[in-house]
């Protein structure tokens, strides 16, 4: 595993914890919660790929 494959499967998870805390902070609405979460999984797995 590559050093930036090794970023994307720390940062993904980060990406989806943040987006879960705003909305229990009541930051973010379920829309955008679920459009972060979609978002960075779609963007996660296509760079992962591509590595």
């Amino acid at each position: 595993m590559t050093d930036a494959q090794m970023g994307l499967v720390v940062a993904t998870p980060a990406i989806i914890v943040m987006a879960v805390t705003l909305y229990r902070m009541g930051v973010l609405q379920k829309g955008g919660v679920i459009a972060a979460i979609l978002m960075s999984l779609a963007i996660a797995v296509m760079l992962f790929v591509e590595q």
